[in-house]
């Protein structure tokens, strides 16, 4: 991407830092309208040498001309004049020495890669670390688990080996005993003979403390398998699915989605595989010990504890492994899991995370509402529902890309209606009542039976659309705040968020529907308006639920649902301003007047109004009067507004009407200083009028001449009347002459003076 584009999506405060390097000797007009002219030129090695830095100079303004034509073509008078000036600037400045031109080019460009850098570091810097602990603790996990592969294949080997050994010594034994019955019964034992069977005796001897050794070598070795699959289920169950889980957690309200299961099934399988081949091996070691055993035997002393252990670490392997993949959503709300509305299907994905193919088509799952909550199901006021839709639904792997799991597709909640009086009179509101939904199912083997289990994160019941914005505030409380998925009367008392917790929230609501979160001023602004101005930069400010979702200190409407109408208003005709950070957004009047105050007459930015619930976008811009500086804000545009005429081509064609009645744009550089046009022009749903005069004049094939709105507001400029009337007699005809004696009167008791002499000129008889 080219450095210019980059720089542009930088957060305000890097923008700033990029402001200070253009002033009027070289303007950052030129760097925006020439940036791709600019970073295609090596300047360090123009710099060295003054020929070619005459040589570039002249190209400069070449390229400056062939702006100046585009916006000739345009009949964009202010930008051509401006352009004029520029060039006329470059040449007083740099026509008697270039070279000074392409240092000024060459230590701009060094210092944007600075602050460029500088941004990008700090954006590594965070997540590098966490990176780097998460990739060690997968590396670790990774190596550990081949071990396991590696240690249980060596067992194996060596219980080939055990076997072989085992079936020789029993061959040996049984050949001797044959031999010596056979010799006894002939009488024919002679020294050889005798010393002969002596000497088998003694092969058959050390071939026993061998096949001794080998045994308890086995069992050894099975133990420390066990061992070690211990240590990985350990770190599988206790800290990589809680991890997982509060992944997910972050995920359904707008975190990173870093959910995926993949590698925890790639784990939990090689450690339930481990598992089965060790219970294999042990099956195999009993047919040895039925074979042959003896007093003392490793077999039969350590058989069953390590058949015991191996059963219990594969059930709890298994029963740590169902979980929700994918959390209760209804199809028409992806962004916004956890929201179900009564009446309206919903989907929700379950997955096992041992994928063995011999549990394809075994396990049956079936979702239950509410299940265990008898505790709550006696409180008055609590509502109880009932799934409608196929409730039942057999894992397998072909429908779900090779992952052993089960998609439930069109269940949806029904509410049982209380006998006697409504329930609307419970302790919590609807859009606070926390509910679950359960998934149990039964994996059946020989010799094995496992119930298993697992809950969703608690989700919330609606049974209006109008209800899902304050719905979605419980769900971000909640899953910011806690991590128990069991605690549904979380509402009863909800805790306070801090306000690092909190700000993070917030940017995620817009990244998750946007391509741009929040940057830190903005986060800033929303702070204040949180915690106060005092506490705005505090991390650790308590926020409480009420104050983030409930009508406090006598507003109109709630912080969340002020939130909500402006993401609203973006996704719905912001959305590529919102994106390409045309948008200032979130900025108090007093930042905003700071901002604006040293900049160039006409700078304006975008911001959203405080005053609307619905969402609303209003812009402010500056102007200089003799030494006084002036800010103007326009009515905020609501989305009825915004539905009729885009945000751009109110930008585009809006005019102030002055106290001469003469409409004019008053909106020049989109703040830090970059040309409207520039900024906006692709945003534009029509050319510019002045591209098109005659089209807008001529009629269309329908019969009517083309129209089109404009914003307009009036702008009292405190001046005499009669300064704004002399020199204009047709002016003064068209004010005076329509007033009635009362009013004429008034006039010229105030400007008794001046008015004879104007009256006198505009008419003369």
């Amino acid at each position: 991407m080219a450095q210019w584009l980059q720089l542009q999506k930088l957060d305000s405060k890097y923008l700033e830092q990029v402001d200070q390097l253009y002033d009027d000797t070289f303007p950052m007009a030129i760097r925006q309208y020439l940036s791709a002219w600019i970073e295609s030129h090596d300047w360090d090695m123009v710099a060295t040498s003054v020929s070619l830095a005459t040589v570039r100079f002249h190209d400069l303004l070449g390229q400056l001309d062939n702006q100046y034509s585009c916006f000739a073509l345009e009949n964009n008078f202010l930008l051509q004049h401006n352009i004029r000036k520029i060039k006329r600037n470059l040449q007083d400045h740099f026509q008697a020495d270039p070279l000074h031109m392409a240092i000024t080019i060459c230590n701009c460009l060094k210092e944007e890669k600075k602050i460029l850098a500088s941004a990008l570091k700090k954006e590594e810097n965070v997540g590098s670390t966490q990176n780097n602990v998460v990739l060690e603790k997968q590396k670790e996990l990774n190596n550990k688990v081949k071990d396991l592969r590696n240690q249980v294949q060596d067992a194996e080997q060596e219980i080939k080996s055990l076997e072989d050994l085992q079936d020789e010594h029993d061959f040996k034994k049984k050949t001797l005993q044959n031999r010596v019955e056979q010799e006894v019964n002939g009488m024919t034992l002679s020294l050889v003979v005798q010393k002969e069977i002596r000497e088998e005796e003694m092969v058959i001897s050390a071939m026993f403390i061998k096949l001794n050794i080998t045994r308890e070598a086995v069992v050894h070795q099975i133990a420390d398998i066990l061992n070690l699959a211990e240590q990985i289920q350990y770190t599988l169950v206790m800290e990589e699915m809680p991890e997982w889980k509060h992944r997910q957690q972050i995920a359904c309200i707008g975190g990173p989605p870093n959910a995926c299961l993949d590698q925890l099934q790639t784990w939990f399988t090689a450690v339930a595989e481990g598992l089965q081949q060790v219970r294999q091996q042990l099956k195999k070691l009993q047919e040895l010990e039925q074979k042959y055993t003896y007093e003392k035997d490793p077999i039969a002393q350590g058989k069953s504890t390590l058949e015991e252990r191996a059963l219990v670490l594969f059930k709890n392997l298994i029963v740590n492994s169902m979980v929700v993949e994918r959390q209760p959503c209804m199809p028409t709300q992806p962004q916004r899991p956890l929201v179900l509305k009564t009446g309206v299907q919903f989907t929700v994905k379950i997955r096992l995370l041992v994928k063995l193919q011999e549990f394809n088509y075994q396990l049956k799952v079936k979702a239950l509402f509410d299940k265990d909550v008898t505790e709550r199901n006696s409180v008055r006021g609590f509502r109880k529902f009932n799934i409608l839709g196929t409730n039942t639904k057999v894992m397998n792997m072909e429908e779900s890309n090779g992952s052993l799991a089960a998609e439930f597709r069109h269940l949806q909640p029904k509410e049982l209606k209380a006998t006697g009086n409504r329930t609307n009179d419970g302790p919590l509101i609807v859009t606070e009542e926390l509910h679950s939904i359960s998934f149990e199912t039964q994996l059946c083997q020989p010799g094995l039976q496992v119930n298993l289990e697992t809950t969703s994160l608690p989700i919330v019941v609606i049974s209006n659309i109008s209800q899902l914005p304050c719905a979605w505030a419980s769900v971000m409380w909640y899953n910011m705040l806690t991590s128990e998925p069991k605690n549904l009367s979380f509402f009863l008392s909800p805790p306070e968020a801090t306000w690092s917790q909190l700000l993070k929230v917030l940017s995620w609501q817009f990244s998750s529907v946007t391509k741009r979160g929040l940057n830190d001023e903005q986060l800033s602004m929303l702070g204040g308006k949180l915690l106060g101005r005092e506490a705005a930069g505090n991390p650790n400010g308590l926020i409480p639920w009420t104050k983030f979702c409930k009508n406090v200190n006598g507003k109109s409407f709630p912080f969340w649902l002020w939130i909500e109408g402006i993401l609203d208003l973006i996704k719905r005709h912001l959305l590529c301003l919102w994106n390409d950070g045309c948008i200032m957004g979130f900025v108090s009047k007093e930042r905003e007047k700071a901002l604006l105050k040293d900049k160039k007459p006409g700078t304006f930015l975008l911001r959203f109004s405080e005053s609307s619930r619905e969402g609303a976008i209003t812009f402010t811009w500056v102007e200089h009067s003799n030494d006084d500086v002036h800010f103007r804000t326009v009515e905020p545009y609501t989305k009825k507004e915004l539905a009729a005429v885009s945000f751009a081509d109110i930008l585009h064609n809006y005019k102030v009407m002055a106290a001469e009645n003469i409409p004019e744009n008053p909106l020049v550089y989109l703040y830090p200083s970059i040309p409207k046009d520039s900024a906006l022009a692709r945003y534009y749903t029509r050319p510019t009028e002045a591209a098109e005069p005659m089209e807008m004049e001529s009629e269309s094939e329908a019969g009517y001449i083309k129209k089109e709105l404009i914003s307009v507001s009036e702008v009292t400029v405190k001046r005499p009347l009669v300064e704004c009337l002399v020199g204009h007699p047709s002016r003064l005809q068209d004010t005076l002459l329509p007033m009635s004696p009362e009013v004429y009167g008034e006039l010229t008791t105030i400007m008794n003076p001046e008015i004879d002499t104007v009256m006198c000129t505009a008419f003369p008889n």
